[in-house]
């Protein structure tokens, strides 16, 4: 996948067969995603914390609009107007981050649901795919079970348990501990069957290289059989595709100290 050197370290996690499903791929790489960003200073706090603070000014502000419909005086009218304002800058800063957050789960929901066989996802942090700064990598030793339930990705209690058992991990590996409060990006490739076709979100790249030496950071999710045996993912003709949904990380304001 990428230069001979180096080589990827790799920190193995175990599981159990089933509980490697959908539900649990899907929410351990969104949560990888949003862990990356946080820790690299991308985002000022979580996803999860982003995504209700998000929602939580679009309902102020959809109020403090029904409320000024109904109002007369110039002052209460001046210090809702005011504080509209305010609201609708803090919206407009998140918009573009929460939407290509949006659009990523999208896409990575369709690729679990068409592509049962994905091998392995890359999240490379840095000007592009192929000058990261820091490379992160989640491989599976076998096929995803996907049911075509209307809950597939429902966050489970298999799921919660293997994501946090990866962004422990990850912590313990030393990730993140290299910030950057300027704005980066981030960008996703997974790597599936050639025959995958999501052109309005995904690329193919073949083979994908990067001409930066970086250790990249693995999960390798391992599964066993009730034999204890190993499961081993199916021989196939895999290539690397790059999702069209980046994430372009915040401008971090650093307030001085007083």
């Amino acid at each position: 996948m990428a230069n001979s050197e180096p080589k990827t370290d790799y920190a193995e996690i175990y599981t159990a067969l089933d509980a490697l499903d959908a539900s649990s791929v899907f929410h351990t790489f969104y949560d990888v995603v949003g862990f990356v960003l946080y820790m690299h200073q991308q985002i000022p706090s979580t996803v999860q914390d982003m995504a209700i603070e998000f929602e939580a000014m679009h309902s102020e502000y959809k109020e403090l609009e029904t409320e000024l419909g109904t109002e007369v005086k110039p002052s209460f009218r001046r210090k809702h107007v005011s504080k509209m304002r305010d609201i609708k800058v803090g919206i407009k800063r998140l918009d573009k981050l929460m939407n290509s957050l949006l659009n990523l789960q999208t896409a990575f929901k369709i690729a679990i649901d068409e592509v049962p066989t994905i091998d392995g996802v890359v999240v490379a942090l840095g000007a592009s795919p192929l000058r990261p700064q820091h490379i992160y990598e989640l491989n599976f030793s076998h096929s995803i079970g996907v049911s075509k339930g209307a809950d597939d990705f429902a966050r489970s209690k298999a799921a919660e348990s293997l994501s946090r058992k990866a962004i422990r991990t990850l912590i313990s590996k030393g990730a993140g501990s290299v910030t950057y409060p300027g704005p980066i990006r981030l960008f996703v490739l997974i790597k599936a069957p050639s025959s995958f076709n999501q052109p309005l979100h995904f690329l193919p790249k073949r083979d994908f290289r990067y001409n930066r030496k970086v250790v990249p950071l693995g999960l390798l999710f391992k599964c066993r059989n009730q034999n204890q045996e190993m499961v081993a993912t199916a021989s196939e003709d895999l290539i690397w595709f790059q999702c069209r949904h980046v994430i372009k990380g915040l401008a971090m304001n650093t307030l001085p100290e007083e």
